[in-house]
C-alpha cells in the first residue's frame, strides 16, 4: 500500500482547482469579448479570484516572498473576498 503525503493531497487538490478555474475563467471571459458585456467581465474575475488566485498565492507568491503562513492567510483570505465581491456584482446585474 502506498502511503500519500498529505501536502502533496493538498497541492494536487488546490492544483486541480486552479485548473478547473481557469477553464471556467476563460469561458466566462469569451462571453465577455463576444456579447461585450462587462457582467461576464466581472464573473471572469470573481472566479479567477476564488479558484486561482488563492493557488498562485500559496504556491507561487508565498515562497518567493516569504511570507510567513499568517500573511499568507490573509492574502488568500482577501482574494477570495475581493473575488467573492465581484461574482455578487457580477450576477446583481445593475
Amino acid at each position: 500500500m502506498t502511503v500519500v503525503d498529505a501536502a502533496t493531497v493538498l497541492f494536487v487538490t488546490a492544483a486541480a482547482t486552479a485548473l478547473a478555474g481557469i477553464a471556467v475563467t476563460a469561458v466566462a471571459y469569451q462571453g465577455y469579448r463576444r456579447h461585450n458585456s462587462a457582467m461576464m467581465r466581472y464573473l471572469a474575475v470573481g472566479i479567477a479570484f476564488v479558484a486561482v488566485a488563492p493557488f498562485c498565492i500559496s504556491y507561487g507568491l508565498a515562497p518567493l516572498a516569504g511570507l510567513d503562513d499568517a500573511t499568507t492567510l490573509l492574502a488568500v483570505l482577501c482574494a477570495n473576498v475581493a473575488g467573492l465581491l465581484a461574482l455578487v456584482y457580477s450576477l446583481d446585474g445593475t
